[in-house]
């Protein structure tokens, strides 16, 4: 379930974006947080099949990149595209080029991968969040293809 807390901002009587900085403030559980648009999300640990699902793809993109020698994929890194939008998709990839250019020291990529996928959580907030928000917030930052995977149809949308 993602929820949206802004309302707990760092400063919520100036109502003050969140930054990525602000990321460190807050408790190293098991949820996950991203922020777009200095908005907080948090999504707590996921459905067993959503992460079968991923170690799936991950598995048969990963063997694809080793095989051709043309790129590498990631499964749950951060993406920081700003300040105020710092992102943890299931999976990207990207050519090798990018892949070196885009790593910081952290582990963190600092731009658009050239493919994100998304697999859908329950509820209808996750998947408003995955088919609306994050489409448009990928497309926006260069991104050149979306995907979002809906494990319990086993069917991949590709944008």
């Amino acid at each position: 379930m993602t929820q949206a807390i802004a309302s707990s901002s760092p400063n919520p009587e100036s109502k003050m974006p969140w930054k990525s900085a602000d990321l460190e403030l807050l408790p190293d559980n098991s949820n996950r947080y991203e922020i777009i648009g200095g908005e907080l999300l948090m999504t707590r640990v996921p459905h067993s099949q959503h992460q079968k699902a991923c170690g799936r793809l991950f598995a048969v993109l990963d063997s694809w990149c080793r095989h051709t020698n043309l790129g590498e994929v990631e499964i749950g890194a951060g993406i920081i595209f700003g300040d105020e939008d710092d992102v943890i998709p299931d999976l990207m990839w990207m050519t090798k080029e990018k892949y070196a250019a885009l790593i910081d020291d952290a582990g963190h990529f600092r731009g658009a991968p050239d493919l994100v996928v998304e697999v859908l959580s329950l509820g209808a907030e996750n998947e408003r969040r995955d088919r609306q928000m994050k489409l448009k917030f990928y497309s926006g930052r260069g991104v050149l293809e979306y995907w979002i995977v809906d494990w319990r149809k086993r069917q991949v949308e590709v944008y």
